[in-house]
């Protein structure tokens, strides 16, 4: 019963409902609960899985295509001069409907990829075993990945920095592996996510600045993309995102 209070604010901490001052306190009692966090991990499986079966229906990509060539293929119509006006309005309203659809759909690619990388991220928090390779050395951290993931990436010198390297593990988005390190600075932990861009698609833009209940950071840099994703503040993500982009 004592759970019971933060257990009925899991579900609007997970969909990025809660004033920041109260999801800081649930990530606090999460790292410390270990019933609580196991409990938000089962939450965020199950809300992966409600999104993946929404996609199971996604008509295919060429859908479009197959459109285009069936119109096509039956050859140029003969049109009236009086339905020629009438065929230029709804041809430009469907010019505008398409627009307006390609870029909600581009707005909910990207909304969908916040929230990957934001259950990502409560999932390692929630983990008993967040990382799979516990070192604070680089020099340990960044041959660990040989062979797990298909690229190498560099990791910066955190000497005189307030942050401090936790470990890290493979983790995957769009089936696709990537890495996964997890910092520490003062009582928080942030997750920085490496992904070979093609992977990605077109759903990640630079400059992403929001994911639920975190900030996040995001760039790209010789075919890899980058996100800094926790509940730091904004000036923490921001100085950790140039430590990382320093390292090249």
């Amino acid at each position: 019963m004592v759970c019971e209070a933060w257990r009925e604010k899991l579900d609007a901490y997970l969909d990025g409902e809660l004033p920041p001052t109260e999801a800081r306190a649930v990530g606090e009692h999460l790292r410390g609960c270990a019933a609580c966090a196991a409990e938000g991990l089962s939450r965020v499986q199950q809300k992966r899985a409600v999104q993946f079966a929404g996609l199971r229906f996604t008509p295919p990509p060429a859908f479009r295509e197959r459109i285009q060539k069936s119109i096509a293929a039956r050859g140029p119509a003969r049109w009236s001069r009086l339905w020629l006006p009438a065929l230029a309005g709804g041809l430009a309203l469907l010019i505008v409907s398409v627009v307006f659809l390609d870029l909600n759909h581009d707005r909910r690619s990207e909304q969908r990829l916040l929230s990957e990388l934001a259950d990502l991220h409560v999932a390692t928090l929630a983990s008993s075993n967040p990382v799979d390779v516990v070192s604070t050395d680089r020099h340990t951290v960044k041959p660990w990945f040989a062979g797990k993931i298909p690229f190498t990436f560099n990791l910066p010198e955190l000497q005189d920095s307030p942050f401090v390297l936790l470990g890290g593990k493979v983790s995957y988005l769009n089936q696709s592996p990537g890495a996964e390190l997890l910092f520490r600075v003062r009582q928080h932990q942030i997750s920085v996510f490496i992904f070979q861009e093609r992977a990605l698609g077109n759903n990640a833009d630079d400059g992403m600045q929001g994911a639920l209940s975190f900030a996040l950071r995001s760039w790209s840099h010789n075919g890899l993309r980058y996100f800094v994703i926790g509940d730091a503040s904004p000036q923490d993500l921001d100085k950790l995102s140039e430590l990382m982009k320093a390292a090249g």
